[in-house]
């Protein structure tokens, strides 16, 4: 690091995620003079493989009353924020750096290129345009201020100390912690006298006691409906999507689901019913399933449900519902057909628990909100603090929303600094 040990940096941000590499390009670009330090060896890892490794930017709801009411009770603070930085500013910056999008379910915006490295490389070539300083696969230890110099020291893994006149904290939380959050960040906070709420698991695949969901690993249902039971009661139904996966389902439905669904599994047992055919009730399911056998008469049953389903999992439904794939269409009876509708219509999935942080998309605690100036992302604890991103105590849903908190907090707090 040469002398740079000796230099006080206008602004230091720890955490080279999104929120970090959004607040350092802005800093960048007003003139200040940047350090981005990433204990990583790379910027953005877990960036990388945000929506499945393709990168839900976004969530395309560019008014800021209708995005913020995803946040919950935590929109209230976030209004001046979305104000300065929200949906139109996000996709207007990347544009302007070349990044198109095209628009999934449910609003949720994606890199046309399908590849979350585009967004990465985007964040990391302006940082390089606005010559800020990265450091890579340096740990920091701590952070302390000092009144009388109205500077922060911060201690990094090598007993090194560098100083600044601001600090931004950008670490996140603790989901996914082989990515980097293990939530250090809470601490230092917590030590220069910041309140934080005990981090939780918010959005979190769920694991069932049904082997047979390992046959049908990796498959995706783009619009189904599930309902939620606890206690043979019904909680809700969602329409979405949801992913099979090894031990269980995962997707934007099923995480969205997930927090409530740890709070019922802690007091009884919790069931999922598919419907993998919500647009239609089983009377006119059966109908087409009825004209799909008579059109494809001389097929195979299974080949003719393969039209409609995934053939791994119409292979395991008939095994449940025991009906032959193997019977010619034309010779399904009439009582395989409603057997077969009526499965279709709830599937039951018996949930075992959720995954943990190494799962978890993202994790609910953090930063106390009152404790935050909004405006500006400054700490009303310690000046020239600024806490951004995952650190916050704000809990949201799947569809782009995270990553948009990290853009906007990200911007404000550059822009301030």
């Amino acid at each position: 690091m040469g002398n740079e040990t000796e230099t006080v940096w206008d602004v230091i941000v720890i955490g080279g995620g999104p929120a970090g590499m959004m607040a350092a390009a802005r800093a960048g670009e007003r003139g200040r003079k940047v350090l981005l330090l990433e204990k990583n060896h790379h910027l953005g890892v877990k960036l990388a493989i945000t929506g499945g490794g393709r990168c839900n930017i976004t969530n395309n709801k560019p008014d800021v009353r209708t995005m913020l009411a995803q946040y919950k009770d935590a929109g209230k603070f976030l209004f001046s924020t979305f104000t300065q930085h929200g949906v139109p500013e996000t996709i207007a910056w990347f544009r302007e750096r070349g990044v198109l999008f095209h628009e999934e379910n449910d609003g949720r915006l994606f890199p046309t290129t399908n590849r979350a490295t585009t967004i990465v490389d985007t964040l990391i070539t302006t940082l390089q345009q606005q010559q800020v300083t990265v450091h890579t696969g340096t740990a920091v230890l701590g952070i302390t201020y000092h009144e009388a110099t109205a500077l922060f020291s911060i201690q990094l893994h090598n007993k090194k100390v560098l100083h600044s006149h601001t600090c931004i904290v950008a670490t996140g939380g603790t989901s996914r912690p082989d990515t980097g959050s293990t939530g250090e960040g809470f601490k230092w906070l917590q030590a220069l006298g910041h309140t934080i709420v005990h981090p939780s698991l918010a959005l979190v695949p769920l694991t069932l006691q049904d082997q047979w969901v390992q046959k049908v690993s990796g498959i995706t249902l783009p619009d189904i409906r599930i309902i939620l039971f606890s206690a043979s009661k019904k909680q809700r139904a969602v329409l979405g999507k949801m992913l099979f996966t090894h031990t269980g389902v995962s997707g934007p439905t099923i995480l969205n689901m997930s927090s409530e669904v740890k709070a019922l599994i802690a007091k009884s047992t919790v069931t999922l019913l598919l419907d993998l055919f919500p647009h239609d009730d089983e009377k006119s399911l059966r109908l087409k399933l009825q004209e799909l056998l008579q059109v494809h008469s001389n097929q195979k049953l299974r080949n003719v449900l393969a039209l409609v389903l995934p053939r791994a999992l119409v292979t395991v439904l008939l095994e449940l519902v025991a009906v032959d794939g193997e019977t010619p269409a034309h010779s399904v009876r009439t009582k395989e057909r409603t057997a077969l509708v009526s499965f279709f219509k709830k599937v039951p999935l018996h949930v075992k628990g959720l995954l943990d942080e190494s799962k978890a998309i993202v994790s609910s605690g953090g930063v106390s909100l009152p404790e935050v100036d909004f405006k500006t992302m400054q700490s009303r604890i310690v000046p020239n603090l600024f806490l951004i991103g995952d650190i916050l105590n704000i809990d949201r849903p799947s569809g782009g929303y995270s990553l948009q908190l990290c853009w906007s907090t990200g911007y404000v707090a550059g822009d301030h600094c």
